[in-house]
C-alpha cells in the first residue's frame, strides 16, 4: 500500500482561492506602505520587556533615526518591535506597525500610528513588506523570527536581489557568537560564503554608533525603493 498517496488524496487541497487572499496583502500593503516615506526596519524579541537594556537601547535608536529623518517600521508587537514604534512616536517621526496574528503576539502595540496599522495573515508577505520600503534593518537581539528577517535582508543583499542597505546588529554581545561562527565555519571551513559578506552586517553598542552607521552609509548612497 502507497501510505502516502492514500493519505494525500484524503486531503482536499483548495489553494486556488489562497491567491486571491495573498493578492489582497500584496496590493492593500505596496498601496499603503508606498506613501509613507523612507523608514528603517527594526527587528528585536517580541520577549523583551520594558525598562530592559535592549528595549531601552531599541526606544533611543529609533528616536534618534526619526530625528535625522526617517521612519521606524516594526512587527507592531510587544516587545524590541514596542520600543521601537515608542521611539518613532517620541521623536514625532513615523511609526509603522506590520502586525500578525500569532498565539502570544496578537494585537498590535499602542505606539504605532493609527493610519499606520496593518494586520497580516501571510509571514512572508509580511517579510516582502518589511523588505520593499525599508532603507536599512536595525537588529536587536531576539529569538527565531528575529533571525529569520536578519538572513532575509542579508540573502537578498548578497544575491543583489535589492541594493545594498546597511544592516545594524546592537548587542556586542549577543551577536559575536553567531558572526565568529559565520566566518570561522560557513567562510573559513566551509567556504560557503565569500569574504566580502562579512562586510554586509556591523556590530554595534549604542544607538548614536548605530545611527551614524546608517548616516555614513546614505553620505555616498541613494535612497531608493527596494525590488
Amino acid at each position: 500500500m502507497n501510505v502516502v498517496k492514500k493519505d494525500w488524496n484524503a486531503i482536499k487541497v483548495n489553494d486556488s482561492w489562497a491567491i486571491f487572499k495573498i493578492m489582497s496583502e500584496f496590493v492593500e500593503g505596496y498601496d499603503r506602505l508606498a506613501k509613507v516615506g523612507p523608514c528603517i526596519s527594526i527587528f528585536g524579541s517580541a520577549r523583551t520587556v520594558p525598562g530592559t537594556k535592549y528595549y531601552e537601547l531599541g526606544t533611543e535608536v529609533a528616536l534618534k533615526l526619526t530625528k535625522v529623518g526617517f521612519g521606524i517600521i516594526t512587527g507592531g508587537g510587544p516587545g524590541i518591535m514596542e520600543a521601537g514604534n515608542k521611539g518613532a512616536q517620541q521623536g514625532g517621526g513615523t511609526s509603522v506597525g506590520l502586525n500578525i496574528d500569532l498565539p502570544f503576539e496578537q494585537s498590535h502595540n499602542q505606539y504605532i500610528d493609527l493610519e499606520h496599522v496593518f494586520d497580516f495573515r501571510y509571514f512572508f508577505v509580511r517579510k516582502v513588506m518589511f523588505v520593499k520600503y525599508a532603507q536599512g534593518f536595525v537588529v536587536l537581539p531576539g529569538g527565531m523570527g528575529t533571525i529569520d528577517e536578519l538572513f532575509e535582508a542579508l540573502t537578498l543583499i548578497q544575491t543583489k536581489k535589492i541594493k545594498k542597505k546597511p544592516i545594524v546588529l546592537i548587542g556586542t554581545a549577543y551577536w559575536t557568537g553567531l558572526m565568529d561562527w559565520i566566518r570561522n565555519v560557513m567562510l573559513h571551513e566551509e567556504k560557503n560564503i565569500s569574504i566580502e559578506d562579512l562586510d554586509l552586517v556591523q556590530i554595534v553598542d549604542t544607538a548614536d554608533e548605530a545611527v551614524a552607521v546608517i548616516e555614513d552609509f546614505y553620505k555616498s548612497h541613494d535612497l531608493t525603493p527596494n525590488f
